[in-house]
């Protein structure tokens, strides 16, 4: 067996062989030389030049040669060098086998932009009337769901029902995972899971995974507590797709029951499963709980540092978000531009303007990362919530790349709080045109009018949205309670006990206005009268969940609600209030970021 000892030796070996083998043993022997030479192989020089040691040994056409130079090329990142030459014009299809096929199928199908080619090399194989084995259909279905075209996943799926593959388990796995990746193909992939013969972890952690990944997270909760009931012990994956869900729901209780499981069933805790747990606890309100389980991770890497300093961010500990980047910088890890987003983040919930533009000016002098939009983002946020809207204008109209409608609309919001009514009038007009079908970009403007008491324009805007079929998100607020989500939208009455609910209300009210409370109503962009407007703002989702949670928990106990939008000033301001009179701590979690109430003071400092 010859080893690689350079390319030069190797170089001049092949430049001393002689002509093709012509005997049956020689062959062969040739045959096992070129397959260790290619089983050492490990870069594309040595790759082209083994290659031409085929071509002169008259191997070309040996199927199993041929096989190993694919798997070897795939290994490499070079399966168009070698399938252009396996299947070129003078390729002899007659001798190709399942397993080359598969092996090609299976390179192309784990590439990032080529997996069309996988299923471009599976229709040849049906067409030179080469039989796919079980082996295929999952490379082949991988492939399209890396796609994401459902009718593609279709049609191979009533392929291998029609070679006789319906009932394989590893076929059938892979068929749940391809619909779940097609978004709207869920239906076919939960129909594909109900009916299998037989379920084993992977096909428990396909479905729920899915339906994580589709922002379906009570399903892919109740799906894991069925998983439970059938003996199914879920591994890594299994738990990763279930403390997902667990963070979209803002499930804190059920995120803690799950961290218990894992350690309960020795379930192994890898850096990925890891992070997942700091992610959940950080959405979930918790960040303390995280801090403690990164402190105790074996091994870090970047992802668990940016998680912990995003959340940081998010909880308005700007400071602390500050010291763990420092510390991951002197612990060997360099930022990347993920791990800056976070940092520029956590200063703009701080209003740590300086440290921004510091971090900002760092993060291309010294790790040379080119800004992207979400860091230009980030600082015009930062100055937009400082009240900087002027230095907020000038730096817009200084990036080298055009505002997205996330900069815009930071822009618009803060120029509406500083009394820039036409300034943000015409940026939110300019935003229509970018986003015509997007509701927010209508209520921003409506909301403009009814600020400035135009409230014919507001109509107008209204009559707008009606005519284009868009509808405004409606406000909802979810309150977790005995592992069970409960959702409240504004002036619900839907629940079993709203009776209650609704005097518990009346309550809060009378104790709140007798500690100096007084409505925000200008928060209510209606042309209605104070008291109509007052009455509004007290059937928001945020109080209708609050009191529902004063009703159910015990004194003293902490409260932790999860806002679908951005909280309002009314019932931020009416959340600090209860917090003191009722001697409870209140974690919010709104679209933007984590507040907590305590005695009547905010952690975001009013500054959010």
């Amino acid at each position: 067996m010859l080893s690689f000892i350079s390319k030069t030796k190797l170089f001049r070996y092949l430049h001393t062989l002689p002509p093709p083998p012509k005997t049956a043993s020689k062959k062969r022997a040739a045959e096992q030389n070129c397959l260790a030479l290619l089983e050492l192989c490990n870069n594309f020089p040595k790759l082209s030049q083994i290659h031409t040691h085929i071509l002169k040994l008259g191997l070309q056409t040996n199927p199993l040669v041929l096989t190993r130079l694919a798997s070897t090329s795939s290994d490499l990142n070079a399966i168009d060098y070698a399938s252009s030459f396996i299947f070129g014009l003078d390729a002899k299809t007659h001798l190709y086998d399942t397993f080359l096929f598969n092996t090609v199928i299976r390179a192309y199908a784990q590439t990032k932009d080529s997996k069309q080619n996988a299923l471009i090399y599976y229709k040849i194989m049906l067409k030179d009337c080469i039989f796919p084995n079980k082996f295929t259909y999952p490379f082949v279905l991988k492939a399209c769901a890396g796609i994401g075209e459902l009718s593609l996943g279709q049609s191979v799926h009533g392929s291998a029902v029609k070679y006789g593959f319906s009932d394989d388990i590893h076929v059938l796995n892979t068929m749940v995972h391809m619909y779940c990746s097609c978004g709207e193909g869920i239906e076919f992939g939960r129909k594909v899971f109900d009916e299998m013969p037989k379920c084993d972890s992977v096909s428990w952690s396909a479905m729920i995974g899915g339906y994580a990944k589709l922002g379906m997270s009570s399903e892919a909760v109740g799906l894991f507590r069925k998983m439970q009931i059938a003996g199914v012990r879920p591994d890594e994956v299994t738990m990763v797709s279930v403390l997902s869900a667990c963070t979209d729901l803002g499930a804190l209780e059920l995120g803690k029951w799950v961290s218990s499981y894992i350690d309960k069933e020795k379930v192994p805790k890898s850096v990925e499963l890891c992070n997942a747990l700091i992610d959940m606890f950080v959405k979930c309100g918790d960040v303390d709980k995280a801090l403690k389980l990164f402190r105790n991770m074996a091994e870090k890497d970047i992802v668990s540092w940016t998680s912990l300093i995003v959340g940081m961010a998010m909880h308005g500990r700007g400071l602390e978000a500050i010291l763990l980047f420092e510390d991951m910088r002197s612990s060997g890890i360099v930022p990347d531009d993920v791990a800056f987003i976070g940092l520029l983040s956590a200063c703009s919930h701080s209003g740590l303007v300086e440290k921004g533009r510091q971090y900002f000016d760092l993060m291309l002098k010294e790790f040379r990362i080119v800004p992207k939009i979400e860091h230009y983002g980030c600082m015009v946020d930062l100055l937009s919530r400082a009240g900087l809207v002027k230095d907020a204008l000038e730096f817009v109209e200084s990036m080298p790349i055009e505002p997205n409608p996330v900069i815009l609309r930071a822009l618009i919001t803060a120029c509406r709080a500083h009394g820039e009514l036409k300034l943000s009038e015409s940026m939110t007009r300019k935003l229509i045109k970018q986003e015509p079908m997007l509701e927010s970009n209508y209520v921003l403007l409506s909301n403009i009018y009814a600020k400035s008491l135009n409230w014919e324009k507001k109509t107008t805007i209204r009559a707008v949205m009606g005519k284009k079929g868009i509808r405004k998100t409606p406000g909802s607020t979810m309150f977790e309670l005995d592992n069970e989500i409960y959702e409240f939208v504004a002036g619900d009455k839907t629940h079993n006990e709203y009776k209650e609910i609704y005097e518990m209300l009346d309550e809060m009210g009378k104790e709140m206005r007798r500690a100096g409370y007084v409505a925000t109503t200008s928060e209510v962009l209606l042309d209605i009268d104070e008291e109509d407007k007052e009455d509004a703002l007290n059937r928001h989702s945020e109080k209708l969940a609050i009191a529902f949670a004063l009703l159910k928990t015990p004194p003293g106990t902490s409260i932790r609600i999860v806002k679908n939008l951005r909280v309002c000033e009314d019932c931020h301001t009416a959340t600090k209030f209860i917090s003191k009179i009722y001697s409870r701590e209140i974690v919010v979690r709104d679209r933007n970021r984590f507040h907590h109430f305590i005695d009547g003071l905010c952690s975001c400092k009013d500054f959010w």
